[in-house]
């Protein structure tokens, strides 16, 4: 979206928007820590699970 095109908006829709978006990020983060946290679970077993196979 252009300024030209924001500034053809309301300010009701571009608080709309920003409140969606900054939900959208804010789920995008969480999501990504959840992530990060299941891959560092699995580096830390690792050890584990190859010394059981032996």
């Amino acid at each position: 979206m252009t300024k030209a095109e924001l500034g053809l908006i309301g300010d009701a829709e571009l608080v709309e928007e920003l409140t969606l978006l900054t939900t959208q990020t804010a789920r995008m983060r969480a999501r990504m820590a959840d992530i990060m946290a299941e891959l560092e679970r699995r580096r830390c077993s690792r050890p584990a699970q190859q010394r059981a196979r032996r």
